[in-house]
């Protein structure tokens, strides 16, 4: 599609695909449309350290996420460490408390959406949501092969990311092959290591999501606090709002909550970076975790911050581009359910609804660059195409999309989404033929 809507190549527009990652064209679109300038820090974002007396008892201290998906514990940070939070309790004086709590109760609790895989909750793609988040929600798995055949795999945290214990059955066999498998029991505190690793293959790292951030969260900072000379005497603990009927979309008047206040004194808090940052490492990286909390935080536009009532902001902008609501489904924010359905006629009508905003440049600038960054970084990358394609993939089990805006070969700026669902496994990947086909396209306009 060119830019004033003329419709150039069209093979099934109207059918409805899975969109995968494609969706988080449409939540980070709403963040631009009805959060205002997110190129300014928003400080009720940041997470805070709340205080809270136990009379003759060292108080706890409670840490309150405030959907800030950028916080980070790492020696090297520079910038929304959580480090600095426990340098603000000493230069309070603080030298002993009892519990650390985490408190994610900004938003409602419901960590994953419908339609999501089970075997990816275990992993970095399904890190559950959280106001309160940490390193992206997520522990490191080092993984090594054991020094001959039949000896066990080694695996072990990364340090300070001790959170589940490790059932280690994985042994060490001749040649390169990797069959290591990760399984996980709900509700359990142990990961499973199984299968076979090769004598020959090289070390791995693997991001493990931790299941209950609060937690995990709380228990980083009890390290950090106790690294500063401060006595920790009680337990670590979370505090979660449930979800409930009254988190379903509704207007301030009909009487929306926007989650419960946490008690105590705020005695310290970040001031997050702007929100502009995030979404281009969102929309770039193809965050799944930062685009569900950046849902439930258009949540709190109009209501408690739940999962539905982000969607509620996007079905009102999509209504706005004047959609059809048979043209598109969404379940999540992120595109990891299976629910989610787009049609190409649909996804290229509302990207170029978005050149027409105010905000066109900045959204455009948080799509990833063919060649040069991103999920893209690697394709394109020495053709025509490189530097000159801008756009946001998508990727599940059977499933490969890329949507956005190309530069043709005649200089014209075109719209295009393209979309290959139900593909065999043993096909392998759609992207190859995805991406000769917008070569072509980009060649002949």
């Amino acid at each position: 599609m060119t830019m004033d809507g003329r419709e150039l190549v069209s093979i099934r527009p109207d059918e409805r695909f899975i969109p995968a990652s494609n969706t988080k064209l449409f939540t980070v679109a709403s963040a631009f449309h009805r959060l205002g300038d997110v190129s300014r820090p928003d400080p009720s974002m940041g997470a805070a350290v709340r205080i809270e007396p136990k009379g003759d008892a060292p108080p706890d201290i409670v840490l309150v996420g405030g959907g800030d998906a950028m916080l980070i514990d790492a020696d090297d940070c520079e910038r929304d460490c959580l480090s600095d939070l426990a340098d603000m309790v000493l230069a309070n004086g603080i030298r002993r408390v009892g519990s650390i709590i985490g408190d994610d109760r900004v938003f409602p609790h419901e960590p994953w959406g419908p339609g999501w895989n089970q075997d990816d909750l275990i992993y970095r793609s399904g890190a559950p949501a959280s106001a309160l988040i940490v390193n992206s929600n997520e522990l490191v798995l080092q993984i090594a092969r054991g020094e001959k055949p039949g000896d066990p795999v080694r695996a072990q945290w990364r340090d300070d990311d001790a959170y589940y214990d490790i059932r280690n059955e994985a042994v060490t066999v001749e040649g390169d092959g990797d069959t290591l498998r990760i399984s996980m029991q709900a509700g359990d505190k142990a990961l499973r290591l199984h299968g076979t690793l090769g004598v020959e293959a090289p070390p791995q790292t693997i991001p493990i999501a931790a299941n209950d951030p609060a937690v995990v969260a709380a228990y980083r900072f009890r390290r950090l606090l106790q690294e500063r000379g401060v006595e920790v005497t009680g337990e670590v603990g979370a505090r979660h709002r449930p979800l409930t009927l009254a988190d379903e979309p509704k207007t301030r008047g009909e009487g929306a909550s926007s989650g419960e206040s946490p008690a105590g004194a705020e005695i310290a808090r970040l001031l997050p970076p702007p929100l502009i940052d995030d979404l281009r490492f969102l929309n770039k990286q193809s965050q799944n975790l930062h685009a569900e909390a950046l849902l439930r935080r258009l949540g709190l536009i109009e209501g408690g911050g739940s999962r539905s009532e982000g969607l509620a902001i996007v079905e009102k902008m999509l209504d706005e581009t004047g959609a059809n609501r048979m043209e598109w489904d969404l379940s999540d924010g992120s595109g990891m359910s299976v629910y989610n359905r787009v049609t190409p006629r649909m996804m290229t009508r509302f990207l170029q609804w978005t050149s027409r905003q105010p905000w066109a440049e900045d959204f455009r600038s948080t799509l990833a660059v063919g060649g040069v960054d991103g999920t893209l970084s690697r394709r394109f990358r020495d053709t025509p195409l490189q530097g000159r394609i801008f756009a946001k993939s998508g990727t599940l089990t059977g499933t490969n999309t890329l949507s956005g805006f190309l530069l043709s070969a005649k200089g014209k700026m075109l719209i295009f989404s393209a979309y290959a669902n139900d593909r065999p496994e043993e096909v392998g990947s759609a992207t190859t033929a995805l991406d000769v086909a917008l070569r072509q396209i980009a060649a002949a306009y």
